[in-house]
């Protein structure tokens, strides 16, 4: 049943990609709002209190329902909502419109486009990026959103699906991610929504969660790019920074499609950055650089033929698992 919800999904998001301005993510604004502003004190103890509310509640609403319809109407029905489930948290049309656009301009020599365009995707002052530090931060970016709305998501629903908790998994990942994100001030979006004991419980818990997701990303981008140098890159990356779970995706992508990324970028930013996304700076220390050539435009294109061959890959493997279910 997980192989085909999957698949739905991905066909449906396809078809009809759910629109940035959509009543389901501002309700999940609303709620983190409320929780933060209810049951956020700037205790440590509340902080976690205020993750939970924020996080487990709707996953084990999800998890109810789930229960409800295979008690109920049956499989067909429970499967239905875990198809509505993963369409609202898994997809590439969640992000793909930024990465198609910033290309586009590159491709037609549109740097000024570009920069607009990047500027206005990671709500960051680009100032005037040079073409070849435009094409690594977007190749960053765009391996770190495949990671968080597909991969990850992708695992995490896998397991807990594999459980008998139904896409339980796709909810504790994406809302992880989300108030990690949405609880961490940024560049040109105010004030931060809420105190430095909530940010870094919700820090933390993304942290853990999303360890081996990350792990499992940067394998699959091993397995359909260059293995050795992928592989390499990530042992490097861990011994250096064995937390950084974004560092490691970044770190095997290099390897995989031999470019150079990273620099300031790969590094941690006060156990941060990875709910904050990777911070603009064209003057890096090329020492914490992965090997590899220098980015060019048809970088991209490599990207995201790298992705999708672990997409196929992932399906390949679901699909042999269901199999194997349905034989044994």
């Amino acid at each position: 049943m997980s192989f085909f919800a999957i698949l739905f999904a991905l066909l449906i998001e396809q078809a009809r990609p759910l629109a940035r301005s959509n009543p389901i993510h501002a309700g999940l604004r609303a709620w983190a709002l409320s929780v933060s502003r209810n049951f956020d004190t700037g205790k440590p103890q509340h902080g976690w209190l205020a993750w939970c509310l924020a996080v487990l509640v709707p996953a084990c609403a999800t998890l109810a329902m789930h229960w409800l319809l295979l008690w109920g109407p049956g499989w067909p029905f429970a499967m239905l909502w875990s198809v509505a489930v993963l369409y609202v948290t898994l997809g590439f049309r969640q992000f793909s419109h930024h990465f198609t656009g910033i290309r586009d301009a590159l491709e037609g020599g549109d740097e000024d486009d570009a920069r607009a365009r990047l500027a206005h995707w990671q709500q960051v002052d680009v100032g005037l990026l040079p073409r070849r530090e435009i094409v690594r931060h977007v190749i960053e970016y765009s391996v770190l959103a495949a990671h968080r709305h597909v991969f990850g998501v992708l695992a995490w629903f896998s397991v807990l699906a594999a459980l008998g908790l139904g896409p339980t998994g796709a909810v504790l990942y994406r809302l992880s991610e989300f108030v990690a994100r949405h609880w961490h001030p940024r560049p040109r979006m105010g004030p931060a929504l809420a105190s430095a004991s909530l940010q870094q419980a919700s820090a933390r818990a993304w942290t853990v969660i999303d360890w081996l997701p990350a792990r499992l990303t940067a394998l699959s981008f091993a397995v359909v790019g260059s293995f050795e140098e992928a592989i390499e890159g990530w042992r490097f990356h861990a011994q250096r920074f064995p937390n950084d779970n974004d560092g490691v995706v970044l770190a095997a992508t290099a390897g995989a499609i031999d470019v150079r990324l990273g620099g300031a970028a790969l590094k941690a930013h006060a156990g941060m950055r990875t709910s904050q996304g990777l911070e603009i700076d064209s003057d890096m220390d090329d020492s914490d650089a992965t090997p590899g050539r220098e980015p060019e435009v048809g970088h991209l294109r490599s990207v995201v033929g790298l992705v999708w061959r672990s997409v196929v890959v992932w399906m390949l493997l679901l699909a042999l698992l269901t199999l194997a279910r349905l034989l044994g």
